[in-house]
């Protein structure tokens, strides 16, 4: 990867729009990525929070070629390819690198429980198969398998792995990863956790890749603008309110369905998450008063 090619900034894990019969909701999908666009964040498709999980292999496919057309160039799209099997990640990663998106990203097998010589051969494999660059993508807490600094650090080395998306969710695995990246100059962390965006920047990371972005587009894109500016008082003052939302709304079940709960509060055309996620109507009510003083539906 050449520093001319750096794939950087903030960037949010869309959510993925449903209709009423659960169906794939394009033009609603169309609408959050050129919302994005417009407070310049840059758009990761089919992630956690597009629900990757609970989306078939065509949908993942039509989802991240709606995204590069939407975003038609304004922002980078990067779009996630990871299976529980090799063979799958491999064979949607050669479908999606022809879309036009930057990169991919693959988290790792979930199910099995792999050794770090498992997951060394699974990302060189996926990474020798495919021509577009590939992040690695720790998120143990959702796969049970965690991917440790060192076996990250051997996986830099592969020409074709430029960096990791760490969502461990700990400052302590974050700063492990931006150790490697300090070392070189090909490789980079985007970090995951939306309470570290600011740590992160600061140790080096060259972006991030945001599930609260959906609902706060404008104070994403400000703790970014606001580091690379010098401003530290801004940057503190919007990381902070990020933060805080995190905090209030995490505590009230499975993150991804609480953001697209909140987001559709004001945007009731996003929809539901797919079912097995069922949201009380004690949680409903208590989201929709997080949502009604952070949604952000402009810059």
């Amino acid at each position: 990867m050449s520093t001319t090619s750096k794939i950087g900034g903030p960037f949010v894990a869309i959510v993925t729009p449903f209709d009423g019969d659960e169906r794939v909701e394009f033009a609603a999908l169309r609408r959050q990525v050129k919302r994005q666009a417009s407070a310049g964040n840059g758009v990761f498709c089919a992630g956690t929070n597009g629900e990757f999980y609970a989306l078939s292999f065509d949908e993942k496919l039509a989802v991240a070629e709606t995204c590069v057309e939407a975003a038609d160039g304004r922002v980078p799209v990067l779009a996630h390819i990871g299976e529980i099997s090799t063979h799958q990640t491999i064979a949607l990663g050669k479908t999606i690198q022809g879309l036009g998106v930057k990169a991919v990203s693959a988290i790792t097998p979930s199910f099995i429980a792999c050794s770090q010589t498992e997951l060394v051969e699974h990302y060189r494999r996926v990474a020798d198969a495919l021509t577009v660059p590939v992040y690695l993508y720790n998120i143990p807490a959702r796969t049970g398998n965690t991917l440790d600094p060192e076996t990250a650090r051997i996986l830099a080395d592969h020409p074709n792995i430029i960096g990791i998306k760490d969502s461990a969710g700990s400052q302590e695995s974050l700063d492990a990863f931006l150790a490697i990246a300090r070392e070189r100059d090909d490789f980079d962390v985007l970090v995951g956790p939306d309470s570290l965006v600011l740590h992160g920047l600061r140790n080096g990371a060259a972006g991030c890749i945001s599930g609260l972005g959906n609902i706060a587009p404008a104070t994403l894109n400000a703790i970014h603008a606001a580091f690379v500016a010098g401003d530290d008082a801004t940057a503190d003052a919007r990381q902070t309110h990020f933060s805080t939302l995190r905090k209030d709304l995490y505590a009230l079940g499975f993150p991804p369905a609480m953001v697209k709960r909140a987001l559709r509060s004001a945007m009731p055309e996003v929809g539901a998450s797919r079912l097995p996620v069922c949201i009380s109507a004690d949680v409903d009510s208590r989201i929709a008063a997080i949502a009604a003083e952070y949604v952000e539906l402009r810059d």
